[in-house]
């Protein structure tokens, strides 16, 4: 179940990828099935051991030189070199952080110049839409604390020196899953109804007609909003 189209990033074997703010690995999960060379960033530790559990597995059954791991760490200090890789993806986490443009030119600097970058957030709609079912939405500690508009996300993306290449949606069966959480229990996975809709995603995911007809759904009511930018060679 990925956010960001790897197709449409470019990801290429024997690239170098860094996933900032990887959770549970599932980009770079996809990444290595594609031959890259893999690095997941977070700051959540179990969400750490089951992306490293995952690359192990993948990495064994790769080429013997290909490379994955995870670290933890924040996207405003990288312990990377300028330029150490050739794409980045980071997934559904500016809208929890406060400095986001900070956060986007630390990316930029350890991408290559013409290296691409996939930045995701929620959706203005959905992320409203959840506000007004409850506050926790928005007042959990590591909660969200803003709504984006993805005007403001693509101006500090070139701000930070890359080029907006083009946008995506993704994950509309999602939305209405939030929804249900949201009214329901943010904390809660027990209500019969939460559980109910969660069998159906995990069905979803996959089915090749349920993921057809979401791709269909992503131009009505997407969870996620992904924006693709290319690192000019100037950085400006």
């Amino acid at each position: 179940m990925l956010t960001v189209d790897l197709d449409r990033l470019g990801v290429a074997a024997g690239e170098w990828l860094l996933d900032a703010g990887c959770g549970g690995g599932r980009h770079c999960f996809g990444a290595l099935d594609r031959g890259a060379n893999v690095v997941g960033l977070d700051l959540d530790v179990p969400s750490l051991r089951i992306a490293r559990a995952g690359i192990h597995e993948r990495r064994g059954r790769g080429p013997a030189k290909l490379s994955g791991g995870v670290l933890q760490g924040d996207a405003f200090r990288l312990p990377f070199r300028d330029g150490r890789f050739d794409r980045v993806i980071c997934s559904e986490v500016m809208e929890h952080v406060h400095d986001y443009p900070a956060a986007l030119r630390e990316l930029v600097r350890v991408l290559r110049p013409g290296g691409t970058l996939g930045v995701t957030v929620p959706t203005a709609i959905t992320e409203r839409l959840y506000l007004w079912l409850t506050r926790d939405y928005f007042e959990s500690p590591g909660g969200h604390i803003r709504v984006f508009r993805p005007a403001d996300l693509a101006r500090a993306m070139a701000s930070a020196g890359l080029r907006v290449d083009g946008v995506g949606f993704a994950h509309a069966l999602h939305s209405p899953y939030w929804a249900v959480r949201s009214v329901l229990g943010l904390d809660d996975e027990t209500p019969g109804p939460t559980r109910a809709y969660r069998r159906f995603l995990l069905h979803a995911t996959f089915s090749r007609p349920w993921r057809a007809a979401e791709r269909l759904l992503d131009g009505v009511w997407p969870k996620s909003l992904v924006l693709y930018g290319t690192r000019t060679h100037t950085g400006a």
